[in-house]
């Protein structure tokens, strides 16, 4: 039996409507995380940077198979959108998240993938 994708009467529930509209905030600093993040290689960086602590370009480069100068563009594009911090340590570039939370939202998206693909 398939379930259809809108309602067969509109009705409208008007105190739930005001009640959500008021306590919904300013999601474009939200969105910009999702965007930095739906692009494959940022994530799967940012992915990487959940099981390594730290990582310098060279070896975020290796990981994804690019060369330093692609790994440093998208490294930067997360430093930028706060989602990654770096460190320069003498002549190495390392990079990091920026917090728990980034890694909180990676994590909770593979493990939301790997639900999907059971259902």
């Amino acid at each position: 039996m398939s379930v259809k994708d809108t309602c067969e009467v509109i009705i409208v529930h008007e105190e739930i409507v005001q009640r959500v509209q008021r306590g919904l905030p300013d999601v474009s600093g939200m969105a910009q995380i999702f965007k930095a993040l739906a692009d494959e290689t940022r994530l799967k960086i940012a992915y990487a940077l959940t099981m390594e602590q730290e990582m310098c370009v060279c070896d975020v480069a290796a990981v994804i198979g690019s060369s330093n100068a692609t790994a440093s563009h998208h490294l930067r594009y997360l430093r930028e959108n706060s989602l990654a911090k770096s460190e320069r340590k003498g002549k190495m570039v390392y990079y990091s998240l920026a917090d728990s939370h980034v890694s909180d939202l990676v994590q909770i998206a593979h493990q939301h993938a790997l639900e999907e693909g059971d259902a």
